[in-house]
């Protein structure tokens, strides 16, 4: 879908409170909409589509707990290596 909007300017928001149970997610990641489209139509109970901007932007609005963030510290240049030679040694080209 044209927007019109550059990518710098397509942002997704993700809002939550500690008195809420919901959290709220904006966004115009096609596969973030895919994927929460999805699952509301699945789980309507804990995913649902709370908004659709006519632009490209979709709201939903999510059961805590069902949505995380996954962090991950960087790998160290012997992990790299490690990987590589595992890889390699699987047949898996790199």
């Amino acid at each position: 879908m044209r927007t019109g909007l550059k990518k710098r300017q397509k942002i997704t928001e993700i809002f939550f409170d500690e008195a809420s149970s919901m959290i709220t997610v904006a966004t115009y990641n096609t596969d973030l909409k895919n994927r929460l489209t999805a699952y509301a139509k699945c789980w309507p109970d804990c995913y649902k589509l709370v908004d659709d901007d006519g632009w490209g932007r979709l709201t939903f609005e999510v059961e805590k707990g069902r949505f995380c963030f996954r962090l991950t510290a960087p790998y160290s240049e012997e992990r790299w290596k490690a990987a590589g030679e595992q890889a390699k040694k699987n047949g898996i080209a790199m």
